[in-house]
């Protein structure tokens, strides 16, 4: 254990060499979904609609991955943390539970596929034609969303032990498979809206089979036998003791989704708004994931560390983590300004419709307003994942509500109402992430602050 990269390469080091492949691997995962949206609304006469369809869809979609992702999450700072501890049977019930966890997350998502699809689509349109082109794709990105669980679970084994790399290339492999599929599904093959999603399906299956792959030929320091797939409830009460706060942070993007697209209908341009933000919010994924994949390295590595105490390499994980977070997101936002033109420009290649000129205006300017506020963001992202690594579960989940919920809704209403709504509306999302980037800060320090008075009351008693 003492030979393990996370305990002696430099933390400055460490962040860029685990974290830039994670960061490589979400934004790849967020470019398939804007793939995935050109190819949609560039469908023809039925682009526009079928675009409308899949926005009204992607908070499901969204919901689905905070489940898998805030379960990953927890498997990941357990089996970080009992790694750094050493504590061999610890680390195989891990490794059994995730499993365990993993079948049960799909079977629910099962049910909700065969019985609930039409449902959410109804509650959200009165076009039959929406109705039926979500209903289907919904279907089978539920039904079959096993690739999609599975591969979150065998993802976090694989960076739990700093195989990042590793980790990338199994998202690599199945996004590359979704894209290329999108293209001769969609067109060549004419398959619409189900071959965008089956797409998507074969996509996630082979990720899931690329990293089984690695795991089990290449995590030799990490074993579990068949029995350790048996529910613990110890285990996974500590699996969900950092991961349902990590759950509930996900799951408040689909609330946030599904939320702003009722506060957007309020305005006499809501389909034309409504059909902007899906694509913009595919757009803005790419900068989220970025944050996502070095606040995740930051989990892994911090968890290591605090599992060692550490202190030394603790404080530099902490500063670095939060630097590093912003320079990704400062790149990004450089990129998106430059280039909010070209960028928009392609949902309209071969798009056709009444909104097509509206809504790519509209999306260059969402752009353009809207990466503002990724710098925020990604300080904000940047102390989730060290307060996740701290195993606090609480003051994360505050974050997520303040950037996602308390501040940019009430925000967001004020703009819908006035006259330019559909421009001026945008700027409630950097405002808010700026609001939150600022509490954050106050929450880390006396995070910090009480943990370190905690350590100190423990040594005092040992």
């Amino acid at each position: 254990m003492n030979d393990n990269k996370m305990a002696i390469k430099p933390i400055k080091k460490l962040l860029w060499s685990m974290g830039l492949p994670m960061v490589f691997s979400m934004v790849l995962q967020a470019l398939y979904n804007v793939v995935d949206t050109i190819f949609v609304i560039n469908m023809g006469e039925t682009g526009i609609k079928t675009n409308l369809a899949l926005t009204y869809v992607f908070p499901v979609q969204i919901f689905m991955i905070a489940v898998g992702v805030g379960t990953g999450i927890g498997i990941n700072a357990l089996l970080s943390r009992s790694l750094g501890e050493k504590d061999q049977k610890k680390i195989g019930l891990t490794l059994g539970n995730g499993i365990f966890l993993g079948i049960c997350l799909y079977l629910i998502f099962l049910l909700f596929g065969l019985f609930a699809s039409k449902w959410f689509m109804s509650i959200q349109t009165n076009d039959e034609e929406i109705i039926k082109m979500g209903s289907e794709y919904l279907t089978i990105v539920t039904t079959l969303s096993f690739g999609a669980i599975g591969f979150n679970v065998f993802e976090r084994f694989l960076q739990a032990t700093g195989k990042t790399v590793h980790s990338t290339i199994s998202q690599v492999v199945g996004a590359l498979i979704n894209i290329v599929l999108d293209y001769v599904f969609i067109y060549p093959l004419n398959m619409g809206v189900a071959g965008a999603a089956y797409a998507t399906i074969i996509g996630q299956v082979t990720s899931l089979l690329t990293a089984m792959v690695f795991h089990y030929l290449l995590n030799k320091e990490v074993k579990h036998s068949f029995k350790d797939i048996l529910p613990n409830i110890k285990i996974i009460g500590s699996i969900y003791k950092v991961g349902w706060a990590a759950m509930l942070m996900q799951a408040l993007l689909s609330i946030n989704m599904f939320v702003m697209i009722r506060v957007f209908s309020l305005n006499s341009q809501g389909d034309l708004i409504n059909g902007t933000y899906g694509i913009y919010y595919k757009i803005q994924q790419i900068a989220l994931f970025s944050c996502f994949g070095l606040s995740n390295t930051i989990i892994s590595l911090l968890s290591f560390n605090v599992g060692l105490n550490d202190k030394e390499r603790i404080e530099e994980c902490i500063k670095w983590g939060i630097i590093d977070t912003v320079i990704v997101a400062g790149i990004i936002t450089i990129l998106f300004e430059s280039l909010a033109g070209p960028i928009a420009n392609l949902f309209g290649l071969t798009a056709s419709g009444d909104n097509k000129e509206q809504i790519i205006s509209l999306c260059k300017t969402s752009i353009r307003i809207a990466s503002i506020g990724y710098i925020f963001m990604g300080i904000s992202l940047a102390i989730q994942g060290i307060l996740q690594a701290y195993r606090k579960s609480l003051t994360p989940l505050i974050i997520s509500l303040l950037r996602l919920i308390i501040l940019l809704v009430p925000i967001a209403l004020i703009f819908i109402n006035l006259d330019n709504a559909s421009s001026l509306v945008w700027l409630s999302f950097p405002i808010a992430e700026l609001l939150t980037a600022v509490i954050s800060f106050f929450i880390l320090r006396f995070s910090v602050i009480k943990v370190e008075k905690e350590e100190l009351s423990h040594s005092e008693i040992a």
